[in-house]
């Protein structure tokens, strides 16, 4: 990366904060959070979207952020699944309720790891244009919604099995498509096991951990060969704190929303969003590509 290409992408210190706060909140609520750091930079038409090398490390530091916030909110869950899974290891079977759910969390990170590793970069390169992200909100917010109402809640924690969570994973992979959603096309999928909203959501959001982890871990190296680009350690900083905090309470409310209510509000969301985006395009603010 050249010192002049850095200097021609300025990321101002309220463009780092406004981002973070879209990472962290559109990670958990399903409404994409790809798709979203696409779409805000490409709205207000800011320089770092056309820097692929400063967007790609940026893009690292966001999701750190986001790991901290998660993991502060369930570092209780991660250290008694993390010793229920050692204990399954050491006696050979999988006899418990959280034996179960470790199980099915680690077999559920397989597709996506997989998927990320053959697809994410063709992906990111061919299917990260703005119309395209818009096309899958308003789909995919329809299904959450469809699958929502069709089903019944009569499932816990207790139900969670490695074969559910295997199929929970296939679902997360689908999510490398920029407007899909991980949390939303995972919390479809546990709906359509019968699991309670808010059960959905937890599962989902534990899921999550192992790929935000080890994605962060995996471009990390690079950051840490590279180190953050010259000038611009404020507004990374001020990013990863914004995603992390954003994260946290995302994750606080959006569990206690769903003991309540339905995921409608967020099918009308991603409607008005890509609605929104055809508006933009339709009227020649923003090309419907970047």
């Amino acid at each position: 990366m050249t010192r002049r290409s850095i200097e021609g992408s300025a990321l101002t210190i309220l463009q780092a904060i406004i981002l973070g706060l879209t990472q962290g909140i559109t990670e958990f609520a399903p409404v994409s959070s790809s798709g979203h750091l696409i779409l805000v930079p490409w709205l207000f038409g800011w320089p770092i979207l056309n820097n692929t090398d400063l967007n790609k490390t940026f893009d690292v530091a966001l999701h750190i952020g986001t790991l901290i916030g998660a993991v502060a909110y369930f570092r209780k869950d991660i250290w008694r699944y993390l010793l229920a899974w050692f204990a399954s290891i050491r006696e050979r079977r999988i006899g418990t309720t959280d034996q179960r759910i470790a199980w099915a969390l680690v077999i559920g990170t397989i597709p996506g790891v997989i998927a990320g590793a053959l697809l994410e970069d063709v992906i990111q390169e061919h299917l990260g244009e703005p119309w395209i992200i818009a096309v899958m909100l308003a789909v995919f917010g329809v299904v959450l919604y469809a699958v929502d109402r069709a089903f019944a809640q009569d499932r816990g924690l207790d139900d969670v099995t490695p074969k559910r969570g295997w199929w929970l994973g296939v679902a997360q992979a689908l999510a490398l498509q920029p407007g899909v959603s991980r949390s939303g096309v995972t919390i479809t999928a546990a709906r359509v096991f019968r699991f309670e909203r808010a059960t959905a959501a937890r599962v989902s959001f534990l899921l999550a951990l192992p790929i935000i982890f080890g994605a962060g871990v995996y471009k990390g190296i690079d950051l840490a060969k590279t180190g953050i680009p010259e000038g611009f350690a404020g507004p990374f900083v001020a990013g990863m704190i914004a995603a992390a905090i954003s994260g946290f309470v995302v994750i606080w409310w959006l569990l206690g929303y769903l003991r309540r209510r339905s995921l409608a509000v967020f099918m009308w969301y991603r409607l008005t969003v890509a609605a929104l985006v055809f508006v933009v395009i339709a009227t020649g603010f923003r090309s419907a590509t970047i």
